[in-house]
């Protein structure tokens, strides 16, 4: 039996499982892509908020030649400190059920369309943010030419590509876009500009609008895609605009399935799942909380840059944990 299995392979579950190995503590991490799969998602222009050592875990030095690192360079660096910290990661297994037994957990998963299970006397969720995107639930939602994860432009020279949302995802998307040769219609809910949108960003965006490269419609209700056109209204006015693609950048949540599977309370309102955060240990004992999804909907609260240290809470309370157990034999 393991001291412990991570589920994620992101920045945080990465660091938990570093500062097990550490403590000398067994420890596997199941992810349902490979490791980072959330900056793997990420638009290949992006550029972190974070400097390069706040992302940093392990004690590894990210050292990158820019201020704050590119998509590619985090991708970079944690293949490295993965590889130096010799992480056993069980990619493209996707969990389906955490059960109690005695003395720890069963984890079931599926790869490859087998069952495998493995047992834990811990358990950390560490499974992002970027699970689910928030659908629209409109009809034609689901077409095949209807996205909620933009990664680059290129593919769509010479488009029609509607985007629809109006916040930070949605108006770098918009500007990639443009910059790729397609034509773009944003359409927003929102009468006016997000005040999210970052400072340095919303200028270069603002521009496109005034120079009609973007097509900026605010007031917008999404009523319907079809294979051709979405349809929206602005207040009784119902109006249809072309779309061979269109990116619907309306957010993300957290996939907490797994929380209630295993016993764990969530917070309906905030979506904050019950934990101590001196041990970051959830309402089920022996099951610990890493990450972004302790912010439950609330994104902006935490980051790569603070919820790296969760692993290290975790650890330490997990050996106080098989110190007592030990003692107690």
């Amino acid at each position: 039996m393991l001291d412990c299995i991570i589920i994620g392979a992101g920045p945080c579950g990465l660091s938990a499982a570093i500062e097990m190995q550490d403590r000398g503590l067994s420890v596997e991490v199941i992810e349902k892509g490979n490791i980072v799969e959330a900056i793997y998602q990420y638009p290949t222009h992006q550029t972190f908020f974070s400097s390069s050592e706040k992302l940093e875990i392990g004690g590894v030095p990210f050292i990158n030649k820019e201020l704050k690192p590119r998509r590619q360079d985090a991708l970079v660096y944690y293949r490295e400190v993965v590889r130096r910290k010799e992480i056993t990661i069980r990619p493209f297994e996707t969990v389906q059920h955490v059960r109690p037994i005695r003395d720890g957990f069963d984890v079931t998963s599926i790869r490859n369309g087998q069952t495998v299970t493995r047992e834990a006397r811990s358990i950390v969720l560490a499974t992002g943010y970027y699970g689910l995107p928030n659908k629209m639930n409109v009809p034609g939602e689901e077409l095949p030419h209807v996205f909620h994860y933009f990664k680059e432009g290129h593919p769509f020279y010479g488009q029609e590509v509607v985007v629809v949302g109006g916040k930070n995802s949605s108006v770098d998307a918009a500007i990639e876009l443009e910059k790729a040769g397609a034509r773009v219609t944003m359409l927003y809910r929102g009468e006016a500009y997000s005040p999210s949108i970052k400072p340095w960003v919303l200028p270069n965006f603002e521009a496109l609008v005034r120079a009609e490269k973007v097509k900026m419609i605010f007031d917008a209700t999404i009523e319907e895609i079809t294979e051709t056109n979405v349809v929206y209204s602005i207040g009784d006015e119902q109006l249809t605009v072309k779309a061979d693609f269109v990116f619907a950048m309306t957010g993300y949540t957290p996939d907490v399935g797994l929380f209630a599977d295993a016993g764990i309370e969530i917070d309906p309102e905030t979506g904050i799942p019950v934990f101590d955060e001196t041990t970051m240990e959830s309402n089920v004992t022996g099951i610990y909380i890493a990450g972004v999804v302790a912010a439950g909907y609330d994104a902006n609260k935490i980051f790569i840059e603070n919820g790296r240290f969760h692993g290290a809470l975790i650890a330490d309370d997990l050996v106080r944990r098989l110190e007592r157990e030990t003692a107690q034999r």
